[in-house]
């Protein structure tokens, strides 16, 4: 995360900004979407306009990305948004969130491996997810 993009761009709401296209990106969605009993969390998909306005100061272009979360904090990318996700859940998630001890240089390749291999391992679905009526209000775009 660049300090830039820390001044540039502040949210109330965590907001998560994932693949919509990407299988396992959706099921992490699902997950979270039950785990999240708070709805502190915020929603939309790369391919969207909400993740087209603020593709200046995301790192990558948001086509070549799989995950990315923003909180009052800032900008986060590949494992460590995931991380961060996991942890801010709290509950029993907060033990998966223990990756955040491992240096960054040893978890974003494995987490590039599983990104680039996504739409192979996991399925790539036709369509951007739709949310259901009682989602809607926590999709962005």
């Amino acid at each position: 995360m660049s300090s830039r993009s820390a001044q540039v761009f502040k949210t109330e709401d965590p907001i998560i900004l994932f693949d919509g296209f990407c299988g396992i990106c959706n099921r992490f969605i699902d997950a979270i979407l039950r785990a999240d009993k708070k709805n502190i969390f915020r929603f939309a998909t790369l391919q969207g306009a909400f993740a087209k306005e603020l593709s200046s100061i995301l790192s990558d272009p948001p086509d070549q990305q799989s995950v990315v979360y923003v909180d009052e904090q800032g900008i986060y990318h590949q494992s460590e948004a995931a991380l961060r996700i996991i942890r801010r859940l709290g509950g029993l998630w907060w033990v998966f969130s223990q990756g955040l001890l491992i240096p960054r240089q040893l978890r974003d390749p494995i987490y590039l491996f599983i990104s680039r291999n996504r739409y192979t391992w996991f399925g790539r679905w036709d369509h951007c997810r739709i949310p259901n009526k009682s989602e809607q209000d926590r999709f962005l775009d």
